[in-house]
Order: C-alpha cells, then structure tokens, then sequence
C-alpha cells in the first residue's frame, strides 16, 4: 500500500526528542475498525526521518485496520507531557525488513537477553511494518 498523497510533516525538534527519549516510552496506537468505531493498542514504535515505525504481526485487528483505512493517531505520554500525532499510512512491507524492524524495536524495548529469546519467537510469525506520515503534531505541556 503506498499513499502518494501524504504530505510530508517535519517534526519539531522538541518532538522528536521526546518521541526518542532513552529509555523508550510506548505509545497508543488509535485505529478505526470497521464499523467506524475506534480501536487502541498500546505498541513500540521506532522514529525514522519524520516518519513513525510500527510493526505487528498479521492478524491482529489494528493492522488489518489500516490496511483497510490508512488513518491512524499515535500518543505518546509522560506525566503531564505528551505528543499526539494524526498519521497516514506512507507504505507497508513484510518478510525479512519488517524481521529487522521488530528486532531494532525489541532491542530498543527490552533487555538484551529479553530483546534475543523474542526475535527468535518473532521469525516463526508473520510480520508487517507500516510506515506512519504524520499529518498534523499537537503538543501538551512542555514534551522535550
């Protein structure tokens, strides 16, 4: 799926700072099922360039949601900081770059004896990346 229309969203340096902290914070993932409802999931996620990295394994509802609708809001929170993020799906891939990504994520979110026992369960599924544009950033607080 590619979404040639997205338009290109630079994130602030404040916000990109914030999506990118050390340790990691998780972010919900909000996705719109099918009979318009919405649907939440806390998820890890990755910041490449301006884009948002989210990776899942088929099946699941959120990703069968923006393969059907391509909207999706990301949050990101820590106390009375957070950034939320209106997102489009830019492309979608699977096979052995979506394995890469979901490794980086799970080196980035667990231990390191944790992050290698999951990337090992995580090769037996099938798994997609979706690439997230951002299409309009809100702030609350002061998120650095």
């Amino acid at each position: 799926m590619t979404a040639a229309t997205v338009p290109t969203l630079e994130l602030a340096a404040n916000v990109r700072s914030f999506l990118t902290a050390d340790p990691p914070r998780y972010a919900t993932l909000a996705t719109i099922n099918r009979d318009g409802s919405p649907h939440q999931i806390v998820i890890w996620f990755l910041v490449r360039g301006d884009a948002i990295v989210v990776n899942s394994r088929r099946g699941r509802r959120w990703p069968t949601n923006l393969e059907r609708d391509a909207r999706a809001n990301l949050a990101v929170f820590e106390g009375e900081d957070a950034v939320t993020i209106n997102c489009a799906v830019e492309r979608t891939y699977d096979g052995d770059a979506a394995q890469a990504d979901i490794a980086e994520m799970a080196l980035r979110y667990d231990t390191p004896e944790v992050a290698e026992r999951e990337i090992r369960r995580y090769l037996i599924e099938e798994r997609v990346t979706f690439i997230l544009r951002p299409t309009k950033v809100n702030t609350h607080g002061d998120p650095q």
